[in-house]
């Protein structure tokens, strides 16, 4: 499950209240600050990080931050530090921190911090450390090995460093947290080696950054309940446009994307995964159908085949109902004779989709059974979603529409 921490040392002091007041609200995982008193009156549920001996995570991020503010938040964090007993008397947590963070930038550091976290009743003892060169790099996946948390801010912005990192913890129990400088930052960090980094490391500007940051952290796809559609006829209609959508993935054997001519009911046409003679397979594909037909995409939306293009999202659907984002690298649209399917859901419901005319595009059945458009016959059974919204420009909506 991915987390965010939000760093408070460099939030401009008019939105700092704002700024912890939306970090409660949201439910971020944690919370870093200087200040032992400010994070004192943090909730339980959030996570109470402080920064002892004030390493500069950001600091390092925005190199222009000012002298005069960084003196004042060592003179802040001295003053921390000193009112704190060492984090082996187990004080730190009484007093309202869950986590202290110090920086390691050599291996006995990095011992005495793992001995630290070994102490009986001792508050946990996370790592920071700035990933600049070859010797950082080895030195910090040792840490992300032993330490409950180890911050890694990496001075580059290649991510083969945090791969490599991420390759090393593999099988770590602690959690690796990245710095990031902005969202779309984050967005990338997540997706690296597919895992991403456990959580990050954020400095808002203020309180919308923090909103925008939690709808990240809840992107997720849908489960989807798939039915079974029954054949009721095949009809060709004559010469069309179709469109093929070139995603950026690599579909599995069963999966496709989800298409139909009405926005409340879908068939799941399939990736051209499977051989077919005369042509190579291209897992990235799916035939979708003519250039009217909704498809399904991420947060409830649908788009016409025809809006579809470089750069959207779509869902990929497998036979089970799961699903995943995918991002279209192209769609080609080219004139072919078209083939109409009219189904019916358990429901009554009728579900049509329009494809081209021809014996390579397919269908997917129950138990991701591949099927030949042009050789399907009444009563045989086909996937599909039902939707329980009718649509306005792609949207849900609660209204009366009859698509025929």
């Amino acid at each position: 499950m991915r987390f965010a921490w939000i760093d408070l040392r460099e939030v401009p002091r008019p939105q700092l209240q704002a700024v912890v007041d939306a970090a409660v609200h949201t439910r971020m995982a944690g919370v870093l600050a200087a200040d032992a008193e400010l994070l004192a009156t943090l909730p339980p549920t959030v996570t109470r990080v402080l920064v002892p001996q004030g390493p500069a995570t950001t600091a390092a991020k925005k190199p222009g931050a000012k002298e005069a503010k960084a003196d004042k938040e060592q003179q802040e964090t001295r003053s921390a530090t000193d009112a704190k007993p060492s984090a082996a008397t187990g004080s730190s947590a009484d007093a309202g921190i869950d986590v202290l963070l110090r920086t390691f930038t050599a291996q006995d550091q990095l011992d005495a911090l793992a001995a630290d976290n070994r102490a009986t009743g001792a508050t946990p003892v996370a790592g920071f450390i700035d990933v600049r060169d070859d010797r950082t790099l080895r030195l910090s996946c040792a840490g992300a090995m032993v330490l409950p948390y180890t911050v890694i801010h990496f001075a580059d912005p290649t991510k083969i460093p945090l791969e490599i990192v991420l390759a090393a913890a593999e099988s770590a129990e602690g959690k690796l947290v990245t710095v990031v400088g902005d969202l779309e930052e984050a967005a990338i960090v997540f997706d690296v080696l597919e895992r991403g980094s456990d959580g990050i490391l954020f400095t808002p500007r203020s309180a919308d950054d923090v909103f925008a940051l939690a709808r990240l952290l809840e992107a997720t796809t849908p489960q989807l309940e798939l039915c079974t559609l029954t054949v009721e006829s095949i009809r060709h209609v004559g010469l069309g446009d179709r469109v093929c959508v070139d995603t950026c993935s690599h579909f599995e054997e069963d999966e496709g994307i989800l298409v139909g001519s009405y926005s409340s009911g879908f068939v799941l046409c399939c990736s051209e995964t499977h051989p077919l003679p005369y042509m190579p397979t291209r897992p990235f594909r799916v035939n979708a159908g003519a250039l009217h037909s909704y498809t399904l995409g991420p947060d409830n939306r649908t788009n016409y085949l025809s809006e579809v293009g470089s750069g959207s999202a779509l869902l990929a659907v497998g036979a089970d109902g799961r699903t995943r984002r995918v991002v279209v690298g192209r769609a080609k649209l080219e004139s072919r004779p078209l083939l109409e399917i009219r189904t019916h859901a358990p429901d009554g419901r009728l579900v049509s989709l329009t494809v081209q005319d021809d014996w390579h595009v397919r269908v997917l059945g129950p138990g991701g059974k591949v099927l030949n458009v042009t050789e399907l016959q009444t009563g045989d059974e086909l996937l599909g979603y039902l939707a329980t919204d009718k649509r306005h420009v792609g949207l849900p909506i609660g209204e009366f529409c009859k698509e025929v």
